[in-house]
């Protein structure tokens, strides 16, 4: 995810286990609010929690997709055989598969060393020290990249808004809400959601951009609040730390733990 917040410089012009934060103040859901990046339901929305929304993806999205899924193709597993597509031939789903291939056979903290790595080879050289000159970790800048966030990372997560949000006491827009995540709705994971998604680009943004960054997934709606200036707290004590499997929809799902597996290494 980060990536693109960055490179976009360059352009022309909760269940009971995890309960959603407070410092996203309520807002007002317009229809119009939301950018509809592709989405092909009649209704331009996403699906219904239990359905899988329907897209029309274009040039744009299929090109970073083919960039993360070639990227990330270096790390899959010997049984993975989606290597060698050309350019447009990928699609959400291998993206997703490709994903899947990465995670199987890996502990938590690789899959996360992983995602660094395939993040960090998308960046030119020096580009951590440059974010922090242009980004220094203020109001402003929080603000600014979840304006970014919006219009650049909608091929990845679909459609969200900027809300308001309260970080060390004070009112900012620097939230994103996510309001169907497109890759936890693909995946149906729970461990690709933290370990290749929230976690990683946490660290990312805190640690080698220094703009905290906090991802709040709702594990019951599929959606997800993203708070720029607000620092993530320990995977230990992050609620994410005690989800369980989606059972009914997850292909890795271990029904006889009450956590998902591969947020215990």
């Amino acid at each position: 995810m980060v990536v693109l917040s960055y490179q976009v410089l360059h352009f022309p012009k909760t269940n009971h286990h995890h309960r959603r934060s407070s410092t996203i103040k309520p807002h007002h859901r317009h229809g119009g609010n939301f950018l509809r990046c592709g989405i092909a339901e009649p209704s331009g929305q996403p699906a219904p929690m239990g359905q899988k929304t329907k897209y029309n993806d274009g040039v744009f999205e299929k090109v970073f997709m083919s960039l993360f899924a070639r990227k990330m193709e270096k790390f899959s597993g010997k049984g993975y055989k989606g290597q060698n597509k050309g350019l447009f031939d990928y699609d959400y789903d291998s993206f997703v598969d490709v994903s899947r291939s990465v995670m199987i056979g890996r502990n938590r903290i690789q899959q996360q060393e992983v995602v660094r790595e395939v993040l960090m080879s998308m960046l030119p050289p020096g580009a951590p020290e440059q974010f922090k000159k242009l980004f220094p970790p203020t109001k402003w800048a929080a603000e600014f990249n979840a304006a970014l966030t919006v219009p650049f990372f909608h091929w990845l997560v679909g459609p969200s808004e900027v809300v308001e949000v309260e970080v060390n006491g004070v009112k900012q827009r620097s939230g994103v809400l996510i309001k169907k995540c497109r890759y936890l709705e693909n995946s149906g994971c729970v461990g690709m959601c933290v370990n290749m998604c929230k976690i990683p680009t946490q660290d990312f943004f805190t640690n080698e951009f220094g703009l905290p960054l906090t991802m709040i997934p709702n594990f019951e709606d599929m959606s997800c609040e993203m708070v720029y200036g607000q620092a993530p707290p320990k995977f230990e004590e992050d609620p994410v730390a005690k989800q369980p499997c989606f059972t009914d929809i997850c292909s890795v799902a271990n029904t006889s733990s009450s956590i998902c597996p591969k947020l215990q290494v």
